[in-house]
């Protein structure tokens, strides 16, 4: 790492929110070890206005809080933009893991992980949000009939109506859609959206979420197709 990308990360700030003093301790001191600043919010309402004041690069959350949950809090930061997002959770079901991706989280971790772990994937959400400001300068739009991406604009529709997509959503579609008829394993794709770190079941959660935007039917998807013990491949003719 270079010296002037030291001093970058050295300068972003990480909202830990959860409403046990040991569980935000021990994060702010790995965070704080690992070169991040720290603020830390026993409450969602202290969060939002932590939030409201603006420097928050990223935001560690726990679900279960007393007054305002995890999931309301990311709720109310989606509204606002793509701020990465974290979820904590003491919990392993399935159900809360595809609530807190389908609100917008980009990642969920449960509370067992070890802390470098958890530091390892507040990292990787970081890097890939200043790939995708890097990113930003205008592409050409993917038309593919009842489907386009419109990259600049960060626009997805589907029969001509704008379809909402999460920052995490958006990516893998795109990634997908820019090399039709290529099969992307799981592992690779896993790896690019978020990195060494985390449950697999993650992208699974994600693929089916598009399918469920922009497939005629998501039982039977015909432009997500899985590739059987490899992966997945995007079926689509671009328009000129």
């Amino acid at each position: 790492m270079s010296e002037t990308t030291a001093r970058h990360e050295q300068r972003q700030t990480v909202l830990v929110v959860d409403d046990e003093p040991d569980i935000v301790g021990l994060m702010r001191d790995f965070l704080e070890a690992d070169g991040y600043n720290v603020l830390t919010a026993g409450d969602g309402e202290t969060a939002l206005n932590f939030l409201e004041r603006g420097q928050i690069d990223c935001v560690l959350l726990d679900i279960m809080m007393p007054g305002l949950s995890g999931f309301d809090v990311v709720r109310r930061i989606r509204q606002a933009g793509e701020m990465p997002v974290l979820l904590l959770s003491a919990k392993q079901e399935d159900s809360d893991k595809i609530r807190g991706l389908g609100l917008g989280a980009d990642d969920y971790i449960v509370k067992s992980a070890t802390p470098g772990e958890v530091v390892a994937r507040v990292k990787a959400v970081m890097r890939r949000s200043r790939r995708g400001d890097a990113a930003s300068a205008p592409e050409a739009v993917m038309d593919f009939g009842r489907l386009v991406i419109d990259v600049p604009a960060h626009e997805v529709r589907v029969e001509g109506e704008p379809v909402p997509f999460t920052a995490r959503e958006f990516e893998l579609l795109q990634i997908l859609a820019s090399s039709p008829r290529q099969i992307f394993t799981r592992e690779q794709l896993f790896e690019r959206l978020w990195g060494e770190y985390g449950d697999r079941h993650t992208l699974t959660v994600h693929i089916s979420r598009l399918r469920e935007k922009i497939e005629e039917d998501p039982t039977d998807p015909k432009v997500i197709v899985t590739v059987w013990g490899v992966g997945y491949r995007f079926e689509g003719q671009r328009r000129q």
